[in-house]
């Protein structure tokens, strides 16, 4: 029982100490002053979202565009590596989490890739899909803002 009591808690430390130093960076895009990133840990999440097939159960809906120029935001990318600096923590970090089921007030979205939208986005990435882009794009409030591109 004694070496339970030691294990278990060592065992705990190591796990969150090799999550901390060996987590891949993960999707995020800058914004003006402010970036938005997936949470790591949907607790730590500011904002959550969910999805839907039913474009009636929609909140937002947000449409994927097949070319950067029809596009309020692009989110490209050419690499497996991120950019170190491209979404750097600061006090204004906004993080999103993707959940299951929507919770009240939340944003539920619907993808789509035609039809009317509150954000069109492009997605060329080896790092971010869909989805991830678009509840970071929902996350960011950008509609409205034509042309945007996302520093990744």
């Amino acid at each position: 029982m004694k070496a339970l009591t030691l294990v278990v808690p060592l065992a705990a430390a190591a796990f969150f100490v090799r999550g901390s130093l060996l987590s891949t960076p993960h999707p995020c895009i800058a914004v003006a002053n402010t970036s938005v990133e997936m949470a790591e840990l949907p607790w730590h999440a500011d904002l959550h979202v969910a999805f839907t097939d039913d474009p009636a159960a929609a909140t937002v809906r947000v449409a994927i565009t097949d070319s950067a120029e029809a596009a309020d935001f692009a989110l490209v990318d050419d690499s497996d590596a991120a950019e170190v600096s491209a979404c750097e923590a600061n006090p204004v970090t906004r993080a999103v989490s993707i959940e299951d089921s929507a919770a009240r007030g939340a944003p539920v979205i619907y993808l789509t890739h035609d039809g009317p939208a509150d954000y069109r986005i492009f997605v060329r990435s080896k790092r971010f899909t869909p989805r991830e882009a678009a509840a970071l794009v929902v996350g960011a409030g950008v509609a409205g803002h034509p042309q945007r591109a996302a520093s990744l």
